[in-house]
């Protein structure tokens, strides 16, 4: 079973992140922190991973910390779910339009950890969401997660959908790259027999 639990308590935060990757896409998403939850949902349902997030963080401060640690949690969780990645497509990769916006994402679950990053908010803000934030979650996601993510703005001037635009590209990304190979489901993809 592709399923992974893992919490994680700092002076900051405390997280619970429930994932199953061969799910539906079924989300409950709670980090007391509005519009990044309506992302998760989205990176759940676009993903087909089943997940549960539960946050609880310094709010009272900012939501940097909550928004963080939920990508660092999100990414161990992957690397658990995923195991020794034998079978696994490994590779993703998607061009996504959202009204104005279009992003393209790709990614390697190569346990090599790297992020490229090219998108430009028109704003500083979503409602009270810090946009700067959108990157802090995937560069948590992709160092804990083992990931190569490389994700590039085309389009876009409304900050909503620049970001919603990312998350549902990175999503449908990472539902190929977690994916099976029915060619080779018994190998590990890669030629040196460990990612």
């Amino acid at each position: 079973m592709r399923r992974a639990k893992i919490t994680r308590k700092t002076a900051e935060t405390e997280i619970s992140v429930e994932i199953n990757l061969d799910g539906t896409g079924t989300y409950d998403n709670q980090t007391g922190v509005g519009f990044f939850d309506h992302m998760l949902d989205q990176l759940s349902r676009h993903s087909l991973i089943d997940m549960t997030v539960r946050a609880k963080g310094d709010l009272h401060i900012d939501d940097h910390h909550t928004v963080e640690d939920t990508g660092i949690a999100l990414g161990q969780a992957l690397t658990e779910a995923l195991g020794d990645k034998k079978g696994i497509r490994r590779y993703g990769e998607c061009h996504l339009p959202m009204d104005d916006a279009q992003v393209r994402a790709a990614l390697d679950l190569s346990g090599r950890s790297y992020l490229v990053w090219n998108m430009d908010f028109a704003a500083p803000k979503i409602g009270t969401f810090d946009t700067e934030l959108v990157r802090e979650f995937f560069q948590a996601l992709a160092t804990h997660g083992g990931i190569t993510l490389h994700v590039d703005q085309l389009h876009g001037f409304n900050a909503h959908h620049v970001a919603e635009a990312g998350f549902k590209a990175v999503a449908r990304a990472l539902r190929l790259a977690v994916e099976t190979d029915p060619r080779k489901a018994d190998a590990i993809p890669s030629t040196k027999g460990a990612l």
